[in-house]
């Protein structure tokens, strides 16, 4: 967004952002609130433990504070899980975001990607990740740990509880860590495994508590696992790496259940409206989704490049899936926004198909 504010030559607030997938409704109103609050605190250090903000984390998973690492956003325990872990083979299913691989690559570790399936409408790979580990002999480049981002970003695509389960099993019996990123879990929380994830020793759920609540800028994520892998993350981060706004504000966003609900409420309205809008563009494929987002396949002849430059020029940003492996280069990624930007968005979109139909027609 700031890369294109600079190219654009326009302030930041004069973009459309449909590139992140953050919740359309804003941060709680609570949160503004603590913030001003939190002023007198600035000229102190932040909370290292961020104690006030595990215990709440713990009571309301169940879990101990012990169970939990609060993080500068999930990508600070991204970067940091295959030290603590000590992995150095990793599954991960694609596609899905790149800061997996790129953790791993940073301490010379291994991927084996998976692949989920365009006819499939990229369902999550849960049989061919069984199936790998249940043949994978233990002395034969023996694979530590598999990675699924759930619901998936960016396809959208979320696993039954009950398949997580199967996975984790097979995991625990093979002694494989099994990691999944929940970042978008909040707008399914019946597809989470983190309630169940207590009688799994071998499994850590990330979360993010900036997306859902919309406090990117502030990046607060955590991690839930069993007190041993804890502890082995908070040895190896850096100390005071959640600020005293973030601390506060997650807290604050957390017990505003009326906020949450609301934002659940638009979502699952405006969802639904918008991917109909969406899946009536001539020759468009929009893969089902549990998040608040949508993976969209765009006619056959058209790229995805060419459309998130034009839509750039307009101000509006989309993220452009083309080099996501996994992906196919017609592949984009629209966030759900209000329902103002959202036909805006439709708007623009239904014109450069026209454009693109009338050009094939020509040539």
């Amino acid at each position: 967004m700031y890369a294109a504010s600079r190219e654009l030559g326009r302030d930041v607030r004069c973009l459309i952002d449909f590139s992140a997938s953050i919740n359309p409704l804003g941060p709680s109103p609570r949160v503004w609130r603590v913030i001003a609050e939190a002023r007198r605190l600035i000229t102190h250090y932040p909370d290292p433990d961020c104690w006030e903000l595990r215990q709440a984390l713990a009571q309301y998973w169940q879990r101990q504070a012990e169970d939990i690492v609060v993080g500068n956003g999930s990508t600070e325990l991204l970067d940091v899980l295959p030290r603590a872990l000590k992995i150095r083979h990793l599954v991960i299913a694609h596609p899905t975001f790149s800061e997996y691989a790129a953790s791993m690559a940073r301490v010379g570790g291994r991927i084996t990607p998976v692949y989920a399936k365009a006819r499939e409408q990229y369902a999550q790979p849960i049989e061919h990740l069984c199936r790998l580990l249940e043949r994978r002999r233990r002395n034969a480049d023996p694979i530590d740990g598999v990675l699924l981002c759930n619901p998936n970003s960016p396809t959208g695509q979320a696993c039954a509880v009950d398949d997580l389960l199967r996975l984790a099993d097979v995991a625990q019996r093979r002694k494989v860590w099994l990691i999944i990123d929940e970042a978008f879990a909040d707008y399914c929380p019946d597809r989470s495994l983190l309630p169940s994830a207590a009688s799994w020793p071998h499994v850590v759920v990330l979360r993010s508590l900036t997306k859902f609540y919309a406090l990117p800028g502030l990046r607060v994520g955590y991690a839930v696992a069993e007190p041993a892998a804890i502890e082995a993350f908070r040895r190896l981060m850096p100390p005071w790496s959640v600020n005293v706004m973030g601390q506060m504000a997650a807290l604050a966003a957390m017990r505003d259940v009326a906020h949450v609900r609301k934002s659940l409420r638009f979502m699952a309205r405006e969802r639904e409206r918008f991917g109909r809008v969406l899946a009536a563009l001539p020759g468009c494929s929009v893969m089902p989704t549990s998040a608040n987002y949508f993976f969209v396949e765009l006619p056959p002849g058209c790229h995805a490049r060419d459309i998130t430059t034009q839509l750039r020029g307009e101000g509006l940003l989309i993220r452009d899936c083309s080099t996501v492996p996994g992906a196919n280069s017609r592949s984009i990624r629209l966030a759900v926004r209000a329902q103002n930007d959202n036909d805006r968005l439709i708007r623009a979109l239904s014109r450069w198909l026209r454009h693109q139909y009338r050009e094939y027609q020509n040539s």
